[in-house]
C-alpha cells in the first residue's frame, strides 16, 4: 500500500471517528452549575474542549486503522475482492 493510500484511509477513519466520540460529550449547559450565557441553547455543552475531542478521535482512528492495516497485510482484506474485480 502506498503511503498516500494509507493517509487517505486514515483520514476517513479520523472523520468517521467523530460519530463515535462526540455522543459521549453530552454534558449540557443546564446540567452544570455554570450560568447560562445569553443566547446559549440548553443542549449546548457548558465547556467545549476541542483538543480533548481531537485527541480521542485520533486514538479511535488509529485503533481502527491499525486493525484495518493488519487485516490488509495478512490478506484478509483483498483489494480485488473489495473493489469487485475478482
Amino acid at each position: 500500500m502506498k503511503w498516500t493510500s494509507a493517509l487517505a484511509i486514515y483520514s476517513l477513519f479520523f472523520a468517521l471517528s467523530a460519530f463515535f466520540v462526540l455522543p459521549f460529550h453530552g454534558r449540557k449547559g443546564s446540567d452544570d452549575e455554570a450560568p447560562m450565557v445569553k443566547g446559549q441553547d440548553r443542549g449546548a455543552p457548558a465547556v467545549f474542549r476541542p483538543g480533548r475531542i481531537l485527541l480521542q478521535m485520533a486514538i479511535v482512528a488509529t485503533i481502527g486503522f491499525v486493525l484495518y492495516y493488519a487485516a490488509y497485510v495478512s490478506g484478509v482484506v483483498d483489494p480485488n475482492v473489495v473493489s469487485g474485480r475478482a
